[in-house]
């Protein structure tokens, strides 16, 4: 399913309520998007525009600007492999390519039971510990080929609880008291400002 379905939309609409304008909350809701589809769809960038009333093109210019949001599949286990300047010098190449004879794909490719897709990307600064890489944009430092393929069986057998599928921004969705909500604040006895003055005043 492409647009939120009736969870997510309740959750969709519970997300809206915290914000004064609809449009603040367009991120959030391209992240739980891409939680349910483990992408953002053209389907569901329109369905965002509806429920936070812009055009789809403004959902798409967002959605395309930020790297975490992808608009093709991928495996629930996305891997980052840093080849910034540290990490290419202390072996990250090394690591892309044993990445590709391991899980059997090529770069941007998924492997057969959909687990796994790995890709090179500039710095996640974490130079100190290079060659580092990203599951799921969680780090893993100090990596190499070894190490690797003990990340991806440990993956495999459930080991590594802390690391969510693809999507999932957090464990936990933020909870905020009502009265705590953001609203337009209350400005008692306010003055028009100077320059709208100025011009009511013919100067």
């Amino acid at each position: 399913m492409s647009r939120l379905n009736d969870e997510n939309l309740r959750v969709a609409r519970q997300i809206l309520s915290l914000y004064p304008k609809k449009k603040s909350a367009l991120i959030p809701l391209l992240h739980l998007s891409q939680e349910q589809n483990g992408m953002v769809t053209n389907e569901a960038m329109e369905h965002i525009a509806e429920l936070v009333e812009v055009t789809p093109a403004e959902v798409l210019g967002t959605c395309s600007f930020y790297e975490m949001f992808k608009r093709h599949p991928v495996g629930e286990y996305q891997i980052n492999i840093c080849h910034g300047i540290s990490c290419h010098l202390l072996g990250a190449e090394d690591v892309l390519e044993h990445a590709e004879k391991s899980l059997g794909v090529k770069e941007g490719e998924i492997t057969k039971d959909g687990k796994f897709s790995f890709e090179g990307v500039e710095c996640i600064a974490a130079c100190t510990e290079a060659p580092c890489l990203q599951v799921n944009y969680r780090y893993v430092n100090k990596v190499d080929s070894v190490e690797f393929d003990q990340l991806i069986a440990d993956l495999q057998s459930g080991q590594k609880a802390e690391i969510p599928k693809h999507g999932a921004l957090a464990k936990t969705r933020q909870q905020i008291q009502s009265e705590k909500l953001a609203g337009p604040a209350e400005v008692e006895n306010a003055s028009p400002p100077v320059w709208l003055q100025r011009n009511e005043d013919g100067q």
